[in-house]
């Protein structure tokens, strides 16, 4: 995807340490239905002198290559004395790095400078981006003093007035749990406002591989994976060694078929079958169609086009709640500058703001209780969005929420080195991966449990390991993966090896080749057709061969890896609420008009959750959450 900003000239008068003086229009006033706010209008007011020292560029068109969420290609022309253009190629998720591209690229080149904040939600996006225009400035003759000078230049802006909105329903939050629970309140016929602190709606949501666990009890589905609702309920309780909530547990696997048939009413399409998601345990989610979580959102904002009620605002970040006589009424929040936004509903509040996987000092805190882990400093990376901060679990704590099971923290084994995302994952499914380590060897149970996989990840030379796999699912080299990236563009940047043999795959891999062809040829013998076919290996593994044979063992070149670190993904913690969703304080109690759903309630998943479990929990709880805030009368 390509986005140009920008065509002419624009005179570049600077001074050293002047800043470029930018103002807003004040605006006010309640938002409209169906409409987000709008932003502040920026116009110059002032602007450096022609007296002003002048930077000289050397005149052309400069490219350089740097990766945000994915690798991007930005491209600068600059003329004499001006920034004339900014184009980016990218594939960064729409709804999440794509505001960034838009609107970093456009703020350069409307300051002439480079001091430009980060977009919510799409820090790695927005950083690159800068990264990106700073290399094509120095190629285009900028001194390491000249760029500094760049660096002080940014848009100043003057605080909007203060406003006031009122809905029947409030939501925190526009991931997927806000947006399902938006969409529900307004099909039952309430207007509702929904404040997100980022530019877009998306959360983690936006950014996973899409997989929804959900069983359809006795189709022929469920049926030829002998699965059923209870088999969900089983893996879903004792994988998180049973420390969740029951009864929540059995309303997540109940409901989410139904949540399923919900999303396809919406118009959201899923492709045929289920697969097995790592750490999934069992072949239930359901893929949707469009790529990562982008399928979602399309599916929200589709609805929220055609329907009245419903009003998005952005950059607004909520504070703290307002209660009236032991009754949550509303919430007090941040706008984008700096402006006090006061929310309030007639019916119900829904938390929807995630986990705390991005506030390192949370996550080291609470990782102090159980000592999981070795480390979750800032060493170790996540892939979630950068707003997911763990803001509405403390303003929930402020008001008397109760918190639990806070130190059930989620690390994966399927982060990229460079940005902890999961972008350049190269498996399709469990059945078509093995794990190696620099060794050449296997070390895990590629099918079992997250937390163990990366634990065992954690002890291996360099904490690094590579997925390994053949081209059942790249037969033509040119597919997507989960997260709708090319292998031959993964291949192309360095991202992903392929190799014709498994002994040259090693070469590139820098691992002995003994070790990875006889760990292949090991794990092959428990595919189908091998001599150990249907038993377990040693390392507990039972997963070797999807339903319809596609995912058979590793045997047909040419073959692919791509390395992996340890990320922290999922913050299982969070507010505890009951099956109505409803927030439950210290002492037991359901705290009055306040309801949760997603990532920042605690209880339901234990210990450790499923991987594709996440985003039945938005859907589904999301959905109560919905329900219920819309039938809460004060």
């Amino acid at each position: 995807m390509k986005h140009n900003f920008y065509k002419g000239t624009v005179k570049k008068m600077l001074s050293i340490g002047l800043v470029a003086m930018f103002t807003v229009t004040a605006f006010a006033g309640c938002a409209k239905s169906n409409a987000d706010t709008k932003n502040p209008t920026i116009a110059p007011t002032q602007s450096a002198s022609s007296e002003d020292a002048e930077i000289a560029y050397s005149a052309g068109t400069y490219s350089a290559t740097v990766t945000g969420m994915h690798e991007m290609t930005v491209t600068v022309t600059v003329s004499d004395t001006a920034i004339t253009d900014i184009q980016i190629d990218h594939k960064e998720t729409p709804g999440v790095g794509e505001p960034a591209i838009k609107s970093i690229s456009a703020e350069i080149i409307e300051i002439q400078g480079l001091a430009v904040d980060a977009v919510s939600g799409a820090t790695l996006t927005s950083n690159a981006i800068i990264e990106g225009v700073t290399e094509c400035l120095k190629q285009a003759g900028l001194s390491e003093s000249e760029i500094n000078l760049l660096l002080t230049v940014k848009k100043i802006t003057e605080q909007a007035e203060d406003q006031e909105l009122t809905a029947d329903v409030l939501v925190i939050g526009a991931g997927g749990a806000g947006m399902a629970a938006a969409v529900t309140a307004n099909q039952a016929g309430k207007t509702v406002i929904v404040i997100e602190k980022a530019s877009k709606m998306g959360g983690n949501t936006i950014l996973s591989g899409g997989a929804l666990n959900a069983v359809d009890e006795g189709s022929e589905t469920a049926i030829a994976n002998k699965d059923s609702v209870e088999n969900h309920y089983n893996q879903t309780f004792e994988g998180g060694d049973k420390k969740g909530d029951s009864v929540l547990v059995h309303t997540l696997v109940d409901n989410a078929w139904p949540g399923v048939e919900w999303l396809k009413s919406l118009g959201m399409e899923f492709f045929d079958g289920v697969f097995t998601v790592t750490g999934g345990m069992w072949p239930r989610a359901h893929k949707p169609v469009e790529p990562e979580g982008t399928g979602f959102f399309k599916t929200y904002q589709n609805y929220i086009d055609n329907h009245t009620g419903i009003t998005m605002v952005y950059n607004t970040t909520a504070k703290e709640f307002i209660m009236e006589d032991g009754v949550v009424t509303g919430v007090v929040c941040t706008g984008e500058t700096g402006n006090t936004v006061t929310a309030k509903a007639t019916n119900g509040i829904i938390l929807a703001t995630g986990g705390f996987g991005r506030n390192v000092e949370m996550r080291m805190k609470y990782n102090e209780i159980s000592k999981k882990w070795p480390t979750l400093d800032e060493t170790i990376p996540s892939t979630n969005t950068s707003g997911i901060t763990g803001d509405g679990i403390i303003m929930a704590e402020a008001i008397g929420a109760n918190l639990v099971q806070m130190e059930n923290i989620q690390l994966l084994p399927l982060g990229d080195p460079e940005t902890g995302s999961l972008s350049g994952n190269i498996e399709h499914a469990v059945e078509s991966r093995i794990f190696i380590n620099l060794e050449g060897n296997r070390f895990v149970n590629e099918g079992g449990r997250r937390d163990d996989m990366t634990l065992a990840l954690f002890e291996q030379p360099e904490t690094k390991m590579y997925i390994v796999m053949d081209s059942d699912t790249y037969q033509k080299g040119n597919e997507i993966n989960n997260f709708g990236e090319s292998i031959a563009d993964l291949v192309s940047a360095g991202r992903a090896l392929k190799a014709e043999t498994l002994e040259e795959l090693a070469g590139l891999m820098n691992v002995p080749a003994d070790n990875l062809i006889a760990s292949v040829e090991e794990y092959n013998r428990y595919c189908k057709g091998g001599d150990l076919e249907g038993q377990t290996d040693k390392f507990g593994r039972t997963l070797f061969t999807d339903t319809d044979g596609v995912n058979n063992g590793i045997n047909n070149g040419p073959y692919y890896a791509a390395i992996r670190v340890p990320t922290v993904h999922h913050t299982m913690g969070g507010v505890q609420i009951n099956e109505q969703a409803q927030i439950i304080d210290t002492n037991g109690n359901v705290i009055t008009g306040l309801f949760a759903a997603g990532e920042v309630t605690g209880g339901i998943h234990g210990t450790n959750r499923l991987g594709g479990n996440a985003l039945t929990d938005t859907v589904v709880f999301g959905r109560i959450a919905g329900t219920n805030a819309a039938a809460f009368e004060r």
